[in-house]
């Protein structure tokens, strides 16, 4: 990897942009724009509990609300505090479907489970809505998500996947704008066409973290922040053990996805946390962000690295990208050339903040969910879309809890495999298959 990002030091921007302002430099812009946060403590002395969760991101979140909900009691151990990770510094978007295509899905897994599958992502957007509601998060929930092609190919692929989700599981919510139609909602002339997904949308990741956060915790969930978890014993009651205490448990959950680290090496060797960046401009003003995007959805391109970007609440342009290897210009700096490269028209406007966080990708671009013997449950690798699925998925690990393991298993039979090598081999690997991506991506 070219660069790592240190996730508790946004990056600063060189001397050639207009300077961040200095009550803007320790924070991300979701930091900075984040409703009132709960403080939680640290976890000291020995716990008993029905169910210990590992990690206090959307996953481990939901799947404890869904636990209290059926009567467990529950202990969610967070290292930092909760959505430290990728939960808390992601771009906010709601889709349908996964990463790879539903054709690309239905050839790995089959026809049938990929239409279980396709289904779960529907229940995947729904819930997370219905959550939203249910706890009054105020979250700048937005509707709609465009899928931007750049190339012919693009387009094709789009256009193909259109018909294939109509055909197969009739739905309604796609529908194609081109070129022209595509103009009239972003003014960029870098796009060929896009899809829309009124299913689709945005909301501010922190934010709703925080909502959950609180809904947890007013359900009854044990929350303890700054209590790593450093070791795991399986068992018929695993133990879970921190710096300054221990949780014995019936259960266990594993929903550190890209920030588990090498609490259970066998499951950090199926993906690779890749780093992801995001500028946020300064405030824009209304008039210019609307003649900007007219539209308040959010973007997509379809390269394998791929940019998105959509508008905040209080109108400032939010860019984001995966780390890139041509070049390799510091992260923002690639970030300020993609946005001018589709929109040259904010080349005088200032960039307010930039932050970065990891990605946790699996081969196949499927999430990874399952088992550790009998009581140990793990979720990781969304592959880009953990927003929605985080919601079903932590579902599921709670149904499993309880026993009911039959819809949990369609997540647990997707086919994965290691990277090769382990650990030791996959950010080597990362490398190869980046620069293949990049070079693909240009052609």
């Amino acid at each position: 990897m070219s660069k790592v990002c240190d996730l508790a030091s946004p990056i600063l921007l060189p001397d050639s942009h207009k300077p961040l302002k200095k009550n803007r430099m320790h924070s991300s812009y979701y930091d900075a724009s984040a409703r009132a946060r709960d403080a939680f403590p640290r976890l000291e002395g020995d716990i008993r509990t029905d169910v210990c969760i590992i990690g206090g991101g959307y996953t481990g979140l939901s799947a404890a609300l869904d636990l209290r909900a059926a009567g467990f009691s529950v202990t969610l151990l967070e290292a930092a505090r909760i959505g430290h990770g990728a939960s808390g510094r992601n771009g906010g978007q709601i889709a349908t479907g996964y990463t790879p295509g539903m054709i690309e899905t239905e050839r790995l897994v089959g026809r049938e489970e990929g239409r279980r599958l396709w289904q779960f992502s529907i229940e995947a957007s729904n819930l997370l809505k219905e959550r939203i509601q249910d706890y009054a998060i105020d979250c700048d929930l937005r509707p709609g998500e465009f899928y931007a092609a750049i190339k012919p190919r693009h387009r094709d692929w789009l256009l193909q996947e259109q018909a294939h989700c109509e055909r197969v599981y009739g739905y309604e919510q796609y529908r194609w704008l081109d070129t022209a139609a595509f103009r009239g909602q972003v003014a960029s002339e870098r796009f060929c066409g896009a899809l829309y997904d009124a299913a689709g949308g945005h909301l501010h990741p922190l934010n709703y973290l925080l909502g959950l956060g609180r809904a947890a915790a007013l359900a009854g969930v044990d929350i303890y922040e700054g209590s790593e978890a450093k070791g795991v014993a399986e068992g018929s009651t695993p133990v879970v053990t921190t710096a300054a205490g221990r949780v014995t448990a019936d259960f266990v959950i594993l929903a550190g996805n890209a920030y588990l680290g090498d609490l259970k090496p066998q499951l950090a060797a199926r993906f690779i946390p890749v780093d992801a960046y995001i500028i946020a401009t300064e405030p824009l003003g209304e008039a210019r962000a609307q003649a900007l995007m007219k539209t308040a959805a959010c973007v997509s391109d379809m390269n394998y690295n791929l940019d998105y970007f959509r508008m905040s609440a209080d109108n400032r342009l939010l860019y984001g990208g995966r780390d890139k290897l041509i070049g390799r210009a510091a992260p923002e700096e690639a970030l300020r050339g993609n946005m001018l490269a589709t929109f040259p028209e904010l080349a005088d406007v200032a960039v307010d903040y930039v932050w970065g966080g990891k990605v946790a990708i699996t081969r196949n671009l499927l999430p990874d969910v399952g088992r550790i013997g009998s009581n140990i449950y793990y979720a990781q690798g969304y592959s880009g879309q953990g927003v929605p699925l985080s919601a079903i998925v932590g579902r599921l690990l709670a149904e499993a809890v309880q026993g009911q393991a039959e819809r949990f298993d369609i997540f647990a039979r997707i086919p994965h495999k290691r990277f090769p090598g382990g650990t030791a081999l996959r950010l080597p690997l990362l490398s190869l298959a980046r620069l293949y991506y990049e070079i693909r991506d240009a052609l």
